[in-house]
């Protein structure tokens, strides 16, 4: 051979043994599993990079039986579910790159140990597979009985696992000892940057639904983390919420929670709940995931920010931060707003309490039917008017959700709200009408009215409905009905159901313990229940409640006969518009940033109208729905900048006809009129 040729070629055998050597040599960097703090029930909280997460120790998955032995310690492992008789390198790379665009909490850190379990019998992992998770610095590959080889020829220890166990695919924490090996869930934590919540929750995996609140604070955040379970734990579970990360207002009970209504004093008599609200455990039983509990105006007052003392108020994520979450549910609905790793969350309406922040944040939200849902183990405000409602971002998860969550059977019963029987019936017989109060709109912006119109040009495309203006205070006023159109008396109705109850169930027994237990000192609490010392009991008692009941049946009647009432082609002819927000104007947090005429304050009656929007179906136990259909710009007091606001509108239509107007929701969304909101300073 030549000696320059045979020079070439030697050169050429040691770039590739080279290459060689260095492909072999390759390692994925993988960030360490670090231990940061145990927590009290022994579950650990630990990091890998900078991220943070909870491996529930105490509690595993599952406890597999294998023919290897290891250390004690913490590790991480991936399950992975495969289909098919041959497992290769490309089913492998297809199925981990869907788990990791579909889930936040799968990282490949957490691919130093894999679990491979697959449907098919005698499932065989080929060549190209074993060189990928060689490729990938597999440590330990775990295989299921299913499988028929031992995965040969990989630079990774093998296991079979003789027992046919079910575990979940996705992330887990596992320890090591006298050859079994346990896998934990894990939970990544996120900082709730805009401290919407009062503490992070997770499933206890007592299979009884107990829950365990972190109240942690890690050392470089100041905020509350927040709990949650990879999407992929739920992967084949076919229940409708299968998964969905839920935060659930703070005065629903669940089982190992402390429930507070917002008040530190409430917190410190009231035991841990032993059980947990009906309504918050069928969304548990279909598969929903309890995340924490947010921040709320204390009792489900309607506070304004600046008179909250017991916890620091809510950011709003929308504009330029400083806006108002408003009042009671504020906490849902600006979490809503703010996290993707939120689905949505659970709160309550008694006089606006979800239909204002649902505005405010820009985000669907709800006040249904008087009745719809069981308040069992809630704290009330007013037991007749109080609602459970539901926030979301997207408008066809939403009306998923509550159709699955709003069961007959949870109905409240005619002894509870002073009504008749709720039936909702779910059909598509549409509103023939929309109803236009001229007492109510335009909004306040002008710059947002042509969304508004461009909104009810297509609601009369898409269902064939005709606009009809009227205006509202004076057609009550007018009817000539002693009830209905007394609106001094409607509203103080409503001003008994909402004080009695509460203070029965709530103030008495807060104050008379206090009192017991502090040499008769009065409890701290916010501004809006200092009064409680002094509350008339001439005036609130269980007659005047009693009679409440009778006048607010009555005025439903006659709304029902005379305005908002069903036909044969509709179960409420009509679907009536109105602004419970403030018309694309900022309003602010702080009082001092509020001012107008190019701000607004919630909760303002207009000029012309007898009471306010929001007031309508409390008194009438109407279908109330805040709907995001745009949004606007507005010039900032905080940055001093031109910013985004959102733009809703509410669509109310008669009680029992909530599934009818989800199901105009769909179909609006289908027709692109209605869309899904981001998170962040802009909803569109």
């Amino acid at each position: 051979m030549d000696s320059q040729v045979l020079y070439k070629f030697q050169v050429l055998v040691l770039c590739f043994a080279y290459f060689l050597l260095s492909a072999s040599a390759a390692v994925v960097q993988r960030s360490s599993y670090v231990p940061v703090t145990s927590t009290p029930n022994g579950d650990e909280i630990f990091q890998i990079g900078n991220i943070s997460y909870l491996a529930a120790l105490k509690q595993p998955k599952a406890k597999l039986k294998a023919a290897f032995s290891g250390s004690s310690g913490t590790g991480l492992a991936t399950v992975i579910s495969t289909s098919g008789k041959t497992v290769t390198a490309d089913s492998l790379k297809a199925t981990l790159a869907e788990y990791i665009s579909t889930d936040d909490v799968l990282t490949e850190d957490f691919l130093s140990s894999v679990y491979l379990t697959s449907s098919t019998s005698g499932a065989y992992l080929d060549s190209s597979a074993v060189q990928y998770l060689s490729s990938m610095s597999v440590e330990h590959v775990m295989l299921h009985s299913s499988f028929s080889n031992a995965a040969k020829g990989g630079s990774f220890k093998t296991s079979f696992v003789p027992a046919a166990t079910s575990i979940a695919p996705g992330p887990y924490a596992t320890s090591i000892q006298d050859g079994t090996i346990s896998f934990s869930p894990v939970y990544r934590l996120y900082s709730d940057t805009y401290r919407d919540f009062l503490f992070g929750a997770y499933d206890s995996g007592d299979g009884k639904g107990t829950h365990i609140p972190l109240g942690a604070f890690l050392p470089h955040f100041w905020d509350p983390m927040i709990p949650v379970p990879s999407r992929l734990y739920s992967i084949g579970d076919t229940r409708p919420l299968a998964g969905v990360r839920v935060a659930i207002k703070d005065l629903y009970d669940i089982k190992g929670l402390q429930t507070s209504g917002g008040s530190q004093a409430w917190a410190y008599i009231t035991p841990i709940a032993n059980a947990t609200a009906p309504s918050i455990q069928r969304i548990y039983d279909l598969g929903g995931v309890l995340v924490g509990k947010y921040k709320l105006a204390q009792f489900a007052s309607g506070a304004n920010p600046w008179d909250w003392q017991d916890e620091h108020y809510p950011f709003n994520p929308r504009g330029d931060g400083y806006l108002t979450c408003s009042a009671s549910s504020s906490g849902g609905g600006c979490s809503v707003a703010g996290y993707d790793w939120l689905d949505n969350a659970i709160g309550s309406d008694t006089g606006s309490s979800m239909r204002r922040p649902a505005a405010v944040s820009g985000t669907y939200g709800q006040r249904p039917s008087q009745g719809m849902i069981s308040l069992d183990r809630v704290l009330p405000l007013g037991a007749a008017t109080d609602t459970a409602g539901v926030f979301s971002r997207d408008p066809k998860k939403w009306v998923k959700f509550a159709k699955a969550w709003y069961s007959p059977d949870l109905h409240q019963p005619p002894s509870i709200t002073g009504l008749s029987p709720l039936v909702v019936p779910d059909t598509d017989k549409f509103p023939k009408t929309i109803l236009y109060p001229t007492d109510y709109l335009p909004l306040n912006n002008s710059a947002a009215q042509p969304i508004l119109e461009a909104f009810i040009s297509n609601l009369t495309t898409v269902f064939g409905m005709t606009v009809k203006k009227f205006n509202f205070s004076e057609t009550v006023a007018n009817s000539g009905d002693p009830i209905a159109s007394n609106f001094s008396l409607t509203s103080s109705v409503t001003g008994v159901i909402d004080s009695w109850t509460q203070y029965d169930e709530v103030g008495k027994p807060l104050v008379d313990k206090w009192a017991e237990l502090f040499d008769g000192r009065y409890p701290p609490l916010d501004p809006a229940h200092r009064d409680w010392k002094h509350f008339n009991t001439t005036i609130n008692n269980p007659t005047t409640y009693a009679q409440a009941l009778k006048t607010k049946k009555a005025a439903v009647d006659w709304y029902e006969k005379h305005l908002q009432f069903s036909t044969p082609e509709s179960c409420s002819e009509s679907v009536m518009l109105y602004d419970i927000g403030t018309g694309g104007l900022p309003s602010y947090r702080e009082l001092d940033l509020n001012g107008p005429p190019s701000t607004s304050f919630l909760a303002v009656k207009p000029a012309h109208a007898a009471i306010t929007g929001a007031s309508i179906c409390p008194i009438f136990a109407c279908a109330d729905f805040t709907i995001p259909i745009g949004q606007t710009t507005y010039f900032s007091n905080v940055t001093f900048h031109e910013e985004i606001i959102p733009v809703t509108i509410n669509m109310v239509v008669k009680r029992g006809c909530d599934f009818m107007l989800f199901n105009m929701i769909e179909k609006l969304a289908d027709a692109g009129v209605l869309k899904t909101v981001k998170t962040g300073k802009a909803a569109f």
